[in-house]
């Protein structure tokens, strides 16, 4: 066991944190006495296997038969990622091939649609003046709404390459999603094992109904990059690279506070194990959660007004925060006389999420994993944005992944194989189908 814890809408794109105590969390030493098994999460502390739980396990600075066990799987880890993503990467762009209509929109035509072609425009044009409005004067939705950190870098790409925009833009959504991939199989091998973490990231990047999103050029995967990022550096306890990362999260989207208040829960938890104040975890928190506000203000300024970016948000997409009312209504209307296949897998899948979620939440798991998944999911269902784009907004979650993650772990290897095979196939069939068939922005 791992360580104990002690309504279609309008065609138009959507928008888019003396001695120590033990800890729960406390991060893997460089040469730990306890390494976490390629097969299986770490021996239970205080077992015949472990060391004792009052005993506190520190760096070891010898090239032990820890070190040695712990080295194979972590050269694995990157051929294991790079044959994750390939596999997944070519099972998306096989299935939007196939569902594409002959001497209609290309493949890549289909990855550069909707909140991507915004995203260029920011990109070659920058952003406008201000708020923008309709001929009867009222205010409309514009570029405004989309934070800068993914068109600065596909504007920093190919100004430097000389490739063309939209490439440009693919560049730095693949690459950033082979980080996040990276990333994310580092944190998940850390909190629990080997197997459970390779697993994660086949879910993450395969089997997800819009995982097909990550490969588009939407800011999904640099957001995820950053958060898991942010996460694994807290898990390391290196406060100012897990604020800095946290920061730039918030410069990607909005949903970054959930990057902010799990390293806030993180935070606490090292000053209450630390017995009082330290300079590092208070400053690398409040370094992070200055991203979004920062964004916000300057539109504000941009525009003259300081709600702008609200005014925005509800005047082209119809976002404002309801408590989730309209996806109560939504679940409600759907499943009592929904008959689109569109709305009706969205809601279920939703309803799953929302329990899978909920399952994630035991003693032994990671609080800050917690705290960022189930915030990420309270901030899209909140809102009363596009049912049909909340799928999309939830992909990098994590959170509601680790329990069948987890559970896989267990299985067979045939049975893990042919489930993360169906589950894939199944992922890209769908996001395929919101891409090619779907009439609304996903």
């Amino acid at each position: 066991m791992a360580r104990q814890w002690g309504e279609a809408a309008p065609v138009r794109p959507g928008a888019e944190g003396t001695a120590r105590p033990a800890v729960p969390y406390e991060a893997n030493p460089p040469y730990e006495a306890n390494p976490p098994r390629e097969d299986g999460p770490a021996h239970e502390p205080g077992s015949a296997h472990g060391p004792s739980p009052d005993r506190e396990t520190g760096p070891r600075h010898d090239a032990g038969p820890a070190h040695r066990r712990q080295t194979p799987a972590r050269r694995r880890g990157p051929r294991t990622v790079l044959a994750v993503y390939g596999i997944t990467t070519a099972v998306h762009l096989l299935a939007l091939g196939l569902l594409s209509t002959p001497g209609g929109a290309g493949i890549k035509d289909r990855l550069l649609a909707w909140d991507a072609l915004l995203y260029l425009s920011i990109t070659t044009e920058g952003y406008p003046d201000g708020l923008t409005y309709d001929d009867s004067g009222r205010p409309t939705g514009n570029n405004l709404a989309f934070f800068p950190v993914f068109p600065l870098l596909t504007r920093g790409l190919y100004r430097v390459t000389g490739l063309e925009p939209g490439t440009a833009a693919l560049v730095v959504a693949h690459l950033s999603l082979l980080v996040a991939l990276l990333l994310v199989h580092r944190l998940l091998e850390r909190i629990f094992d080997t197997r459970t973490a390779t697993i994660g990231i086949v879910l993450l990047a395969g089997a997800q109904p819009m995982a097909v999103t990550f490969l588009m050029g939407y800011a999904e995967s640099t957001f995820l990059a950053l958060a898991a990022g942010s996460l694994l550096a807290a898990h390391h306890r290196a406060w100012l690279l897990a604020g800095v990362l946290a920061l730039l999260t918030g410069l990607t989207r909005p949903a970054a506070l959930a990057v902010v208040v799990a390293l806030g829960v993180a935070v606490l938890v090292e000053l209450w194990r630390a017995g009082g104040p330290r300079w590092r975890p208070i400053a690398g928190l409040v370094l992070g959660a200055l991203g979004t506000p920062a964004y916000l203000v300057w539109v504000g300024v941009r525009s003259g007004q300081y709600d702008a970016y609200f005014v925005i948000q509800q005047a082209g997409w119809g976002t404002s925060w309801d408590n989730g009312a309209a996806f109560a209504d939504f679940v409600r209307e759907t499943l009592l006389r929904g008959d689109g296949w569109v709305p009706v897998s969205t809601a279920v899948l939703l309803l799953a999420i929302i329990c899978a979620t909920a399952v994630a939440w035991r003693r032994d798991a990671w609080p800050p994993l917690l705290v960022y998944g189930t915030v990420m999911l309270l901030v899209t269902l909140g809102q009363s944005n596009y049912y049909h784009s909340k799928l999309r907004l939830l992909i990098p979650a994590l959170i509601f992944l680790v329990p069948l993650a987890r559970g896989l772990a267990k299985a067979h290897p045939r049975t893990v194989v042919i489930s993360l095979a169906a589950a894939t196939v199944f992922g890209s069939w769908y996001g395929a189908h919101m891409l090619t068939t779907w009439r609304y922005a996903i």
